[in-house]
């Protein structure tokens, strides 16, 4: 064979740096993303997967690169989940083991979110390092606006942002950083003015100490890549792998040969489109054309009619041009150049937009592309090239065809577009409304454009686009032939909105649901550019009626300002070195932060280990009438196909009396069950393996899906309860008014940035076993997998270093998913990997219980709430798992804060053919308390009384008894409610809100003030036992181990300063290895927030043991060191081991008397928000909310205000963003963070002040401390009923008043139509039961 015939098959050498290393590839695969090559080819795990679809920046790199043109080397972040390897050649890769390690030195960004506390479980936290440190690459002094843009793109679930952007805040350098009303210390020194100077207010970190930003110590970019870039006449470069090839082409010339003989070959740039296609609906192209290197696809020219731009610019630069351009011309020349800048700030993320180029926006074609619309209306047009030669084709109504297609041949290419400037008397809009306000698609998006003849309102020329109202980006052109010729007026458009509304119409059951909504967004933002363009004529006097102040729409307020933590010193005798009180930062910041933390896929993989991918369940009620696995074991590197036949030992597990298979045999009761597992040599072939198993279905009748569905069929899961106090009956009789409602409460996904991760490794002999499993209950899975495998318990050690997130979702399911993994591995007898990607982790794991609440309140014209039944259905789905214990938790807590003195209650789990929902923070209490809120809120709307008297009325005062007859005292639940109402300034905002809201038209604020009384602990009292066992070793290192998991909630920071205190040495002395259940068995699970509780008493106990055993050997040697007393006590053989033990309280709850003691203690809070609602669109701003919280005295104050406010974002989530959807078949849509929106940087309440009530104490846990990590998850819903609030007074101007109806989430959708502005009422509603919906309402 020639030796040219071998180079071609072999493909080409690719070459790029991995932090200044040199990494040449002689096979690389085009199918391999940078992600899976760093992580498991170099081993560089601190760079994480979270999504694999780039929508939550876990993955965030530092590229560099030369650009040949103007010789200068780009920075720029990226998501390497998306990043093809191939595309890499000649680049310079940073991640986050790059920049900086506990080892050598940490970099400041790295030491500074650590020592900021804005690390819990650390999952998230190399990306937000990453995206920071290529932002001062670029920008060493950088602007509060340039953070919060460039850390859009990551998602973190565990600490509400507050501290991260505290973090990132010490690098700005903004003289104005202080609105401190232009006085006092600068913020960052966490200044407060207080009038007694010398009482200074504790600070969560001290921004003195951080090491400088020294730009000179970068890595620099390398030389040899340099020269290469250099080196004259780039040739082609081909990789080729298992299933496809990739070209590179150096030439236009060579492209266009490229592209004309293989025309259905895709061009990627920024792989943000085709990648994901790939990925995640399996679409495979045997080739694609990277265009990277063809210079000709980044030229920009300038003309006398406007700009030329490449396509293949990224939207980054597109942007930076536009920013530099619009300085350059006058200012009617650049309206389209500033509509399309404003858009691009909000597409998408700076990970997304660094990559993804202006050519493959427009050529992708998406029906809801934002930059189309506004391309469209602004005349643009584009410049396509093939063999046959180059034509100019108008970017207008016939360039979009259908879905993704366009008039531009398969042959051609787009080499580059054209940008028009605007002319005298020319305006350009572009609007767009999203599930979230950055880095989301948008709903609905639109372009618009007028003009007008000289000095004149009469329009000439006007040209209306939209996007999300159909296949494609479509044109309102009869709604424009309805303006053209006419004066721009009340009159004009009011015509245009009717035209408007039979021109683009959408079928009720159209794809992406929310019909009435994305139509009201056609009008409401055709009314929006109306308006300002009526603004722009008035600044330049071609018009002189005055627009009354009223009407006028100013942007939501978005500069996140500073925040205020408060809580107590600890007493002035504490001793210097006892760190309990102290807010001591969590014991792995420094790991999480340099990417040295491992988590359980980080752990390295063993020789022979197989990787396991599931296949799961399409149908959601029907029999498996076959299971063919034959062409999946035919497929190369698939090793084996698990069954359920294959399970030795028990194949179900059995809870509350209800067995759930670990694998269905027979029978599917939701879509997503899993059916067997396929074990392969890699990820990517176990995954392929698993698509190519053939399943046989014979669907059965009538599939159960909502609550209602289930009432009416009698579908529940037993036991169901019911409480009662008082006579209710007979108290309804007795009151002034009577009100029935319900409110329907949507479910929640974990959205824990680590997904279910799991390793199971046979030892070799005697059937033992190795599971490391990232879960909140260690004992639960090794009792499981002993079960499964029918070995005895003490042959599985189960192990877990850290959790990357749980909260609840990390119990009952990972066990089923350990089970299957660990038949694997007994099966092979190799080590098994299981990880599932997060669309599978949100198919298959479940959710919060979605709630419907009906409620009858009786009360009298005071306010006092005198009677009250309410009736909570929870959708628990397809197995009973927790579920009747949360609806008895929902029981427990329906109360709230307030004294009813007739009250009733029922609660009861529904079966449904949906995926089983599990235990999530608060569990059901967020459900059962908002319908009770909810309950109350309609008594204030009825009374036209504020809410806020109404809530205090019903308050529970002076020693108190409990619908379960426990006893307890309020008082520090209403100090909470009067200083909040104090700190928030309550009465004088509530003043100013309404004020805001009689001169504003199309803006509302609102404002809500919220309590919660949570209880602590389990009311199963078994479950409250805890355990620990510490070492002392000769060199007076100790070693402590405890039951609890941390799962980014602290524990172990916290055990370590209980161990430090009670034995009296430094914590850098006490190392937390991991939880094992070899070496503390038979644990209870780490939640119920009592986890600190628990654990922290057993510690405590162990470490008291110790401490008295050495009391002999103080006494001899009382000025010896720890280290002597240490040695000397193994020399007089003193044991220097113990365990320790807590019983835990004795709860309990009696239903049959319904009474009890289910909980320890109730920590306390109370929340006050303010929200700025958009009526026309419904997007809201949280301008501020204040907390105070009684969590006793607190054992670690930043652990505790970080769980504070990381679970006051959750609820935001919950209560207004967060949307699982449902097909009619019952199939997930919402399937990884591009579908579901969970709250980001931009969501974060502007002014986030967080108070610990001060002088609280709690005799019943660990130094007088309370737990902390669900009770907050609630007051997330101060911002719905706040939204509520703003919704009710935009009611008020349609002449609406009352009680009215707002489910949850209140997302924009909602919020917008409950405001029934003149535009939603224009949308006639489609008739339920004549269309089927696009998603069900569950």
């Amino acid at each position: 064979m020639s030796s040219k015939m071998s180079a071609e098959k072999e493909g080409d050498r690719l070459c790029f740096f991995i932090n200044g290393r040199k990494v040449t590839e002689n096979n690389a695969d085009p199918e391999t993303t940078l992600l899976s090559f760093l992580r498991e080819k170099l081993r560089l795990t601190g760079t994480k997967y979270g999504c694999g679809g780039g929508g939550c920046g876990a993955c965030t790199v530092m590229v560099s690169r030369l650009q040949p043109a103007t010789k200068t080397i780009t920075h720029y972040s990226a998501n390497a989940c998306l990043l093809p390897l191939c595309q890499l050649h000649g680049a310079a890769v940073t991640t986050v083991e790059g920049i900086g390690s506990t080892k050598t030195r940490i970099h400041p960004v790295q030491e500074r979110i650590a020592k900021a506390h804005g690390s819990q479980c650390g999952f998230c936290t190399p990306g937000m390092v990453m995206s920071m440190y290529a932002l001062l690459r670029n920008k060493p002094q950088p602007t509060m606006e340039d953070i919060t843009q460039a850390l859009a793109g990551n998602l973190c679930r565990c600490t509400g942002y507050r501290p991260i952007v505290d973090g990132c805040r010490t690098f700005c350098q903004e003289a104005n950083c202080c609105q401190a009303n232009g006085g006092g210390e600068c913020c960052l020194n966490g200044g407060q003015n207080t009038d007694e100077p010398e009482h200074e207010e504790p600070q969560l970190f001290d921004k003195e100490e951080f090491l400088p930003l020294d730009p000179t110590q970068e890595l620099i970019f390398p030389p040899e890549l340099i020269l290469m870039a250099e080196a004259a006449n780039p040739k082609t470069l081909t990789f080729r792998g298992e299933r496809m090839s990739w070209v590179s082409p150096a030439s236009l010339e060579e492209l266009v040969q490229l592209k004309t003989r293989n025309p259905k070959a895709p061009l990627v740039m920024g792989n943000t489109n085709i990648g994901p296609d790939m990925k995640f609906k399996g679409i495979l192209h045997p080739l694609i054309i990277s265009p990277t290197r063809v210079t000709e696809l980044f030229e920009v020219t300038q003309m006398p009619q406007g700009v030329w731009v490449g396509a293949g610019c990224s939207l980054t630069e597109v942007r930076s041009l536009l920013e530099k351009l619009v300085p350059q011309f006058p200012e009617e020349e650049t309206e389209l150049f500033r509509a399309l800048s404003r858009q691009l700030g909000n597409l998408g993320s700076q990970q997304i937009r660094n990559v993804a180029s202006l050519g493959g926006n427009i050529m992708s074609a998406y029906p809801n592309s934002d930059l189309n619309p506004v391309l469209a209306a602004g005349n643009s047009k584009v410049s396509v090239l093939c063999d046959g030669g180059r034509r100019e084709l108008p970017l207008n109504r016939d360039f979009f065809v259908s879905f993704g297609k366009t008039i531009v041949k398969p042959e051609e290419i787009v080499v580059s577009v054209f940008i028009p400037f605007s002319r005298q008397g020319e305006f350009v809009g572009a609007f767009r409304q999203a599930p979230r306000k950055e880095s989301s698609f948008s709903t609905v998006t639109t372009g618009m454009r007028v003009f007008f003849s000289e000095g004149s309102r009469v329009v000439q020329d006007v040209s209306i686009y939209y996007g999300g109202m159909g296949p494609t980006t479509v044109s309102a052109t009869k709604t424009c032939a309805a303006i053209v010729t006419r004066p721009w007026d009340d009159e004009t458009l009011s015509r245009a909105y009717d035209v408007l509304l039979d021109e683009l119409v959408l079928p009720p059951s159209a794809p992406g649901g929310k019909v009435e909504f994305r139509r009201s967004l056609t009008l409401s933002l055709l009314f929006k550019f109306y308006l300002e363009v009526l603004q722009k004529l008035r600044e330049r006097n071609v018009i002189t009626d005055e627009l009354p102040e009223k009407m006028q729409i100013r942007p939501l307020p978005r500069e996140i300002q500073l925040s205020l933590q408060e809580f107590q010193h600890v007493s002035k005798d504490q001793s210097d070195q006892d760190p309990v009180g102290r807010p001591i930062m969590h014991r792995s910041a420094l790991g999480h932060a340099t990417g040295e933390a491992v988590y359980c896929d980080d752990i390295p993989a063993t020789g022979g280990e197989l990787f396991l991918a599931l296949v799961t369940s399409s149908r959601a009620h029907a029999k498996i009438t076959g299971l063919d696995v034959s062409e999946a074991l035919r497929l190369p590197g698939v090793v084996d196909v698990v069954t359920a036949k294959d399970i030795p030992g028990q194949k179900a597990r059995t809870i509350f009396g209800y067995e759930e298979e670990l694998l269905a045999e027979t029978e599917v009761s939701c879509v997503g069950q899993m059916l067997c597992a396929v074990l392969a040599d890699t990820r990517a072939h176990a995954r392929r393996g698993a698509a190519a198993v053939k399943v046989g279905y014979e669907d059965l009748p009538d599939p159960v899906f909502t609550s209602e569905d289930a009432v009416e069929k009698s579908s529940f899961f037993e036991p169901r309860r019911t409480i009662e106090r008082g006579n209710v009956t007979r108290a309804f009789e007795t009151v002034d008014q009577v009100h029935e409602g319900e409110f329907r409460m949507g479910g929640q996904e974990h959205f824990y940035m680590e997904t279910q991760s799991m390793l199971v490794v046979p030892v070799g002999e005697e059937t033992e076993f190795d599971a490391y499993v990232s879960t909140q209950w260690p004992t639960l899975t090794q009792d499981a997998i002993a079960e499964t495998l029918s070995i005895p318990s003490n042959r599985v050690t189960c192990h877990v270093k850290r959790v990357g997130g749980a909260f609840g979702g990390k119990v009952t399911k990972t066990v089923i998913l350990a089970c299957i993994t660990s038949v694997a591995a007994w099966k092979t007898n190799r080590a098994v990997r299981c990880v599932l990607e997060r669309g599978e982790d949100m198919l298959i794991t479940g959710a919060r219980h979605p709630v419907l609440g009906k409620y009858k309140v009786g009360f009298m014209n005071d306010g006092r709430i005198v009677a009250a039944d309410i009736q909570c259905y929870a959708n628990a789905g397809n197995t009973v798992d927790e579920s009747p214990l949360v609806a008895e938790k929902i029981l427990l807590h329906f109360d709230n804060a307030y004294d009813i003195p007739n009250l009733r209650g029922h609660a009861a789990a529904c079966r449904t053919n949906l995926p089983s929902n599990t235990a999530f923070r608060g569990f059901g209490v967020p459900q059962g308390l908002a319908v009770v809120e909810n309950m109350v809120d309609d008594v204030a709307a009825l009374l036209r009384r504020p809410a806020d008297q109404i809530r205090e009325i019903n308050m529970y005062k002076g020693p108190s008894v409990t619908h379960y007859k426990f006893e307890f005292s309020p008082e520090n639940m209403l100090r909470c409610w009067e200083e909040c109402k104090v700190k928030s300034d309550y009465d004088a905002r509530r003043g100013a809100v309404h004020q805001f809201n009689q001169q504003n038209r199309w803006k509302k604020r609102g404002m809500s003030i919220i309590p919660i009384k949570f209880g602590i602990a389990f009311s199963e009292g078994f479950l409250n036992q805890a355990a620990a066992l510490v070492h002392i070793y000769k060199d007076g290192s100790v070693l402590v181990a405890h039951g609890g998991a941390e799962i980014g909630q602290g524990l172990h920071t916290k055990m370590q300063q209980v161990a430090s205190r009670e034995l009296q040495i430094p914590p850098s002395k006490i190392y937390i290895s991991e939880t094992s259940t070899s070496t503390v068995p038979n644990t209870c699970p780490s939640a119920a927030s009592f986890g600190t509780d628990a654990n922290g008493m057993a510690v405590k106990d162990a470490c008291q043991t110790l401490y008295q055993r050495l009391e002999p050997i103080r006494q001899k040697h009382p000025k010896g060191s720890w280290e002597s007393w240490v040695q000397h006590a193994f020399l007089e053989r003193i044991s220097l081991s113990a365990t320790g033990f807590y019983r835990g309280p004795d709860l309990y709850m009696d239903w049959d008397k319904m009474e009890g003691q289910p909980y320890a203690y109730f920590t306390f809070g109370v929340c006050c928000s303010e929200v700025e609602l958009d009526c026309l669109t419904g997007d809201y701003r949280t301008v501020r909310t204040d907390i105070v919280m009684d969590i006793g005295r607190s054992v670690n104050p930043s652990v505790d205000i970080g769980q504070i406010e990381g679970a006051f974002m959750q609820g935001l989530g919950l209560y207004t963003m967060e949307e699982l959807k449902f097909s009619p078949s019952g199939l997930l849509y919402t399937r990884g963070p591009s579908q579901y929106k969970i709250p980001a940087v931009c969501d974060v309440p502007l002014r986030f002040n967080v108070y610990l009530l001060p002088d609280s104490h709690n005799p019943h846990a660990i130094y007088s401390s309370k737990g902390i990590g669900e009770p907050v998850l609630f007051l997330g819903s101060s911002v719905f009923f706040a939204i509520k609030d703003a919704v009710a007074a935009a009611r008020s101007e349609s002449g609406l008043a009352g009680p009215f109806s707002l489910d949850s989430p209140a997302t924009p959708e909602r919020a917008c139509l409950a405001c029934a502005s003149p535009f939603t009422q224009k949308i006639p509603a489609g008739k339920p039961g004549s269309f089927t919906p696009w998603a069900l309402n569950i």
